[in-house]
């Protein structure tokens, strides 16, 4: 069984930070990309960014220079850094990761439950 758990979601001003974490726990023997989609209301879920082990991280153009993802490959853990938050990032945001279970030859993609991110003044 697999399980991705974020936290660190609430309600900041225009202007301020939140940091997400987001980790993953269970059987796993390898980990692909981690990520964090965000889905604000009457929209559909969209990525924010995304870290593939190896690469660069990529970013959605209208987070790019104020939000910044990173891993922790030894936790199993990544961060979702937002700084200048706007309210238009209000939104619920999910952890993604794209994973190998142990015991499994194949990759599947993994969901968290979401945390609430809401930038209002």
């Amino acid at each position: 069984q697999v399980q991705l758990v974020e936290s660190g979601g609430g309600l900041v001003q225009p202007g301020g930070s939140l940091r997400l974490s987001c980790a993953a726990s269970g059987s796993i023997f390898r980990i692909n990309t981690m990520g964090w989609f965000r889905q604000a209301s009457g929209k559909q879920r969209e990525l924010v960014a995304a870290v593939t082990s190896g690469s660069s991280p990529n970013y959605a153009g209208s987070v790019k220079g104020r939000f910044t993802i990173s891993r922790d490959n030894a936790k199993n853990t990544v961060y979702l850094q937002m700084n200048s938050l706007k309210p238009e990032d209000t939104a619920v945001y999910y952890c993604n990761a794209n994973l190998r279970p142990i015991g499994s030859t194949s990759f599947y993609t993994y969901w968290g439950q979401g945390t609430r991110v809401t930038v209002c003044s």
